[in-house]
């Protein structure tokens, strides 16, 4: 990658990383990753964040395999190509959910067992971090999935401390917007993986992005100004021992 490139999105991740205090030297990142633009997004800015950066960190791309038939071939070509390694866990989640709970709102449980899942492998492979490709629209989307289906008036951190695993947990893109990302993932031909999962696209998460996108149709600085409320109600903490 040209030394120059990327450096209007490399920016506002180094602001991030250095305002949160993600990541150090000698760090062993395990970053999550789905098949889908986010986290072969995530992939590709880490790397160039350790090439570019005074950051100097390794880090294991770990893909959790549900079960449900994914085709891993383009995502391991890619990591293949920039040097990474790549560690599919193979789960019966999908199973589980789908099949034996026969969940009605699946993404929850699903979510769970998968994070455990990724933390287990991060901890297995000597990992002390793990990244996770959360965006700003996450943080706002959450927001919103908190405030009308729990009344709760919160969202997740960038950084947190799992205290029980002694892992923290870092989401380095949350200045940057999904379009911002889904440019990057395009630009660069990154790896897109068609998603297997019978809930895709059916999610309250997806009703959460259609609702913000007709927001932004009457507004267009509504998720900007968003994003500023919530860290003006300093939402974000350094750490969240949980």
């Amino acid at each position: 990658m040209d030394k120059n490139y990327g450096k209007w999105f490399l920016t506002k991740v180094k602001k991030a990383v250095i305002d949160y205090q993600m990541i150090e030297n000698g760090d062993k990142i395990a970053v999550g990753v789905s098949g889908g633009k986010d986290s072969s997004a995530l992939i590709f800015i880490l790397d160039a964040l350790r090439r570019y950066s005074p950051f100097k960190f390794d880090m294991v791309a770990v893909s959790i395999d549900l079960g449900l038939g994914m085709d891993y071939k383009p995502l391991q070509d890619y990591c293949d190509e920039m040097n990474i390694p790549l560690v599919i866990e193979k789960t019966n989640i999908g199973t589980v959910v789908f099949d034996v709970r026969k969940e009605s709102n699946p993404c929850s449980l699903c979510a769970k067992m998968r994070r455990g899942a990724l933390d287990n492998v991060a901890l297995r492979l000597g990992c002390n971090k793990v990244a996770l490709a959360h965006h700003a629209d996450d943080v706002i989307e959450t927001l919103f999935l908190n405030m009308i289906y729990t009344g709760r008036f919160d969202t997740f951190d960038p950084k947190t401390y799992l205290s029980r695993k002694q892992l923290t947990l870092i989401r380095p893109l949350i200045y940057l917007d999904e379009k911002t990302v889904r440019s990057i993932a395009l630009s660069r031909k990154l790896p897109i993986i068609e998603n297997p999962c019978p809930a895709s696209g059916t999610t309250k998460r997806a009703e959460m992005k259609g609702l913000l996108s007709q927001m932004e149709e009457i507004f267009v600085k509504a998720k900007p100004n968003i994003l500023a409320a919530i860290k003006r109600k300093n939402f974000f903490k350094d750490s969240n021992p949980i």
